[in-house]
Parts: structure tokens; sequence; C-alpha cells
């Protein structure tokens, strides 16, 4: 039953509408246009205005332009429209709070809603009858969504990726593989990370120097601090999926780029507990090859840094204050010269040398053994934490814990998780080669002024803030209060009396007075075997 006012004259507006999945199924925009106007024919309307929507879901009104352009054409010409013609109700929403809201605005404007496949009118049964037809349009809408919400989750829970593929990654038919233009340059970049001697500012640097480049909506993008960030806190890269929807953490078919061992102890560089000494505090300083000294040298009456420049004939070399404290430069090779003969004068005695080597091989051996049982002890602990987790996920989806309990209690475990990695790994023992070690030491410790002179720049600095502890002091002439490390110290001046020369790596000579090489002592050794690199 159709009412209609009589004042009105008999033109309707045409709305059509259809997503991008429905475009293989017979409702193109073609085909409703052209029934459309068939009905219209058919009631006498003749139609004033077509509205097309394409590719747009009807999950909600906000999301269709068209559709409220419509609805604000209907209003200003509501005088000269008495009909709004659909294809079907769905088109117009599948909300049925939506639709009832269009209606009533419809209504107001005194137009009717007509759909050229269904019973529509004003009269109570056609009403009622629109209103269920509508409630089922916002069912199957519902029952799709579910089943979509349902399939992604499975695909999640078969460690299957449903995002896009993470950097170094590609998809392939459903699945994520290794891309092989980027992934072996970033694994490499998770190694070099892990040894705790660049920052996430260096890390772009170099990333992009290796020419990788990050993929963002089909545009490639350089490498900046943020993205290399959420990258080295991405479990997918140990094989890890991971979502905000969904509690469990579950493994991916995807090949790892790295290990579990590797993805730890990058987090704990990342959260403040590396205590790598392979980043030298002479690091920051501009490098500059004429004046190596530059930053690293202070100076003896106000304490300011030295710094360097050529005379105006860039004949001669000079280092000076800074704050211009004194106006006395010293000439460049006068420094290079006396810091020469002072590290020349701390050059370790080739005997205190064989006895430090001696009980860096016994301690070594040690560490092994103590590594091993730590490793085993951690294994016990992670099985631990793992059953927790779980625990926790279950009693979470179960609704015994809520959310906010859950991601507290899971945060906590993740932290321990992450402290229990870091102390399964030894990457000081797993690096260096203790006999390689020990014949780099022989052959760097033999004359420490020569090794400086043979030097690159950035082995100069890394040798000097090995050795001092702090800035080397210019008294006018020569330095003074130079702050030896404790480490190299006892490299320098090893107790004689403590182990007996030539001693073996399983010497049982008791040990008097020193308490044996600690671990910052193989570290050390370990950044100047990376000295020679």
């Amino acid at each position: 039953m159709e009412i209609q006012n009589s004042s009105k004259p008999k033109n309707a507006v045409v709305y059509i509408r259809v997503s991008s999945e429905e475009q293989v199924e017979n409702y193109s925009l073609g085909t409703q246009e052209e029934i459309c106007r068939r009905e219209a024919a058919r009631r006498g309307y003749e139609v004033l205005e077509i509205f097309k929507e394409e590719g747009k879901s009807a999950k909600n009104i906000t999301g269709r332009p068209v559709l409220i352009q419509l609805l604000e054409y209907c209003r200003k010409n509501k005088r000269n429209i008495s009909a709004f013609l659909v294809y079907r109700l769905d088109r117009v929403a599948r909300q049925t709070s939506d639709y009832l809201a269009i209606r009533k605005k419809l209504s107001e404007c005194e137009i009717i809603l007509i759909s050229a496949s269904e019973p529509t009118g004003n009269s109570p049964a056609e009403k009622f009858l629109e209103t269920m037809l509508a409630g089922f349009a916002q069912m199957d809408n519902d029952v799709k969504s579910e089943r979509s919400k349902n399939g992604l989750r499975a695909r999640f829970l078969a460690g299957i990726r449903t995002g896009p593929a993470a950097f170094g990654y590609r998809s392939e038919n459903g699945y994520v593989v290794k891309d092989p233009r980027s992934f072996d340059k970033l694994k490499q970049a998770w190694e070099l990370m892990a040894t705790g001697t660049k920052t996430l500012r260096e890390m772009a640097q170099i990333m992009n120097y290796w020419g990788l480049r990050q993929s963002i909506k089909g545009k490639q993008y350089p490498m900046i601090i943020q993205n290399v960030g959420r990258m080295f806190r991405n479990k997918f890269y140990m094989g890890i999926l991971t979502s905000e929807k969904y509690p469990e953490e579950v493994r991916g078919q995807h090949p790892p780029m790295v290990t579990e061992e590797l993805f730890y102890r990058v987090q704990a560089i990342l959260d403040g507990r590396n205590t790598n000494l392979a980043a030298p505090s002479a690091k920051r300083i501009i490098d500059n090859p004429d004046f190596p000294l530059r930053g690293i040298v202070s100076c003896g009456r106000c304490g300011r840094n030295f710094t360097g420049a050529w005379s105006k004939q860039h004949r001669y070399a000079y280092y000076f204050c800074r704050y211009r404290c004194t106006n006395e430069s010293v000439p460049r090779d006068k420094v290079e010269q006396d810091l020469t003969d002072l590290l020349r004068k701390i050059t370790p005695t080739t005997q205190c040398l064989e006895l430090f080597i001696a009980l860096l091989r016994r301690n070594y051996m040690k560490r092994i053994v103590i590594l091993k049982k730590r490793k085993e002890e951690a294994d016990t602990e992670l099985t631990k934490l793992y059953s927790q987790r779980q625990t926790l996920i279950e009693k979470n989806l179960a609704g015994i814990y809520p959310d906010e309990i859950f991601k507290e209690q899971n945060a906590i475990i993740e932290e321990k998780i992450i402290s229990v990695r870091a102390t399964k790994d030894d990457s000081l023992l797993q690096k260096y080669n203790l006999e390689e070690t020990v014949k780099f030491m022989k052959s760097f410790f033999v004359d420490l002024g020569n090794t400086y002179l043979k030097s690159s720049l950035t082995q100069k600095k890394a040798l000097l803030s090995s050795i001092f502890n702090s800035k080397l002091s210019w008294s006018y002439p020569g330095f003074s209060n130079s702050q030896i490390s404790p480490i190299y110290q006892s490299i320098r001046h090893f107790d004689e009396q403590s182990i007996t020369l030539g001693a073996t790596a399983w010497n049982r000579t008791r040990i008097k007075r020193s308490s044996g090489v600690r671990r910052d002592q193989l570290g050390y050794c370990g950044n100047l075997q990376k000295f020679s690199v």
C-alpha cells in the first residue's frame, strides 16, 4: 500500500551501492540502476538523480559519504521529491538502528522508501516487514563478521600471520616467506645490534647505507629510529606471533630470523642493561683524522677540551684550549710524541703479561663450567615461566582473570623471561676464541706506543678509551694525572706471586693475592681483540 502527498510531483531519487566483494555477485551498479529505473517507470515516478556509492561497506553510515549527501539533498528538496528508490533494503543499511534512523529522516520529509525487489510501504504490516528485512540484513552482516573473526583467529592460532608481512619477509600464497632482497641484511643488523656497540640512531644510518628501505602502502621509505626500535622489539623475528586482539603467543609457521637467545640479548641492551665495554667513551667525538686527540685531551688549567686547527698557511697543526684560558698552543706533533712516550712507559712487562694470560686461561675454563650449569638452571626456570604464562592465558580465556590483571601479570612474567634469557647468554665467551685473544694480546701489548701510531682514527680512540678512565690532561708541557683503567692496571701490575710463570690452563698453583680474572676483564680482552678488526 503506497500513500503519497498529492501536492508533491511524482519525482524520485535512486541510491545504488556496491561493496568491492559484491562486484562479482550480480550486484553491479549497472544492474541495480536498470532495475530501479524499471520499477520507477512502473510506479509512474520520474527519476531526478542517481546517487552511486562504489566500494563502500554498509557497516555504518559515516563510511558512506554519498548516502549522507543524498539525505541532505532530500532534506533541501523535500517539496519536490516523493520517493527514495533502492534495489534492496540492505543497500541502505545492514544495521537495523541505522535503517530505522534513515527511514525516520525520510518520513519527516514525507518521502517514501521503495525497494525494487521487496515489499515496502506505509501500512503497519509493510513497516513491520521492512523492519524484519532490515533485521535479517543485520543478522547476515553479523554472521559474516563473526565467521571472518573466527577465521582470522584460527589462522593466528595455526601460526599464520594475517596482516602485512614484517620487514624482511613477504607474503606468498597466504604464507610469510623470506624476502631475498632484505632478509640476510636485516639478520646482520640484528647481530650487529646484539654486540651492544650501536645505538638505534646508528643502526638506522647503517641500514640506510646498506640500502634497506621499508615499504609502506607501496612506497619506499628510509629507515628511521622509531621503526628500527619497533623492529628490534618484535617477537615475530624469533618465530613468535603476537596480537593486540588475542592474549596467546604462538609459534609461527614462518622461518625465524634470529634465535631466542639473540632476541633477548637485544632486549637487554635496549632496556639499558648492557655492560658491554665495546662502546668507548670517545665514540661520540666528531671524527677528524688530522686531530685524533681532539676531545680526548683536556686543558690542565681549566679542564676544558682541547680542539685543533691548522695555521693560516696550513703548514703547522696545533692543539689549544677550546675556551682559550691561555693563548698557548701546542704543536700537534709534540702532543702525539708525548702520548706515544706515555703509552710505551705504561706497556706491561712480558712477565706480567704471561702471568695474566696464564690466569686468564684457567679462569676461562672455569667460566665455561659455570656457564653450562647456569644454562641448565635457566632452562628449568624458563620452562616454569612458560607454564605460568600458559596458565595465565587459559584463565584469561575462561574469564577468571580480566584483561587488566592478565596484562599486568603477563608483563611481569615477560620481564622475568627476558632476565632469564639474558643470564643464559655469555656473548663474550661465545664470540671470542681464547687462543686468538691470547695471540692478539701478545702482539698488542708488546709496544703500546707503536700500536697507537699504526692504528686508524677509530682504533686510536678505542685504544685510549680502553686504557684511560678519563680524558688526558695536558699541563704545559706534558701529560699529568692520567687515570689508568683499573682493568688495565690489573694487567700491567699483575701480582707476580699469584701464579707460576708459564702455567697451563689446568695449573693448580694457589692464587694468593689475586681473586682471579673477572668477567669484565674477559670483556676487556674481547674489546681489545675487536680493536684489531
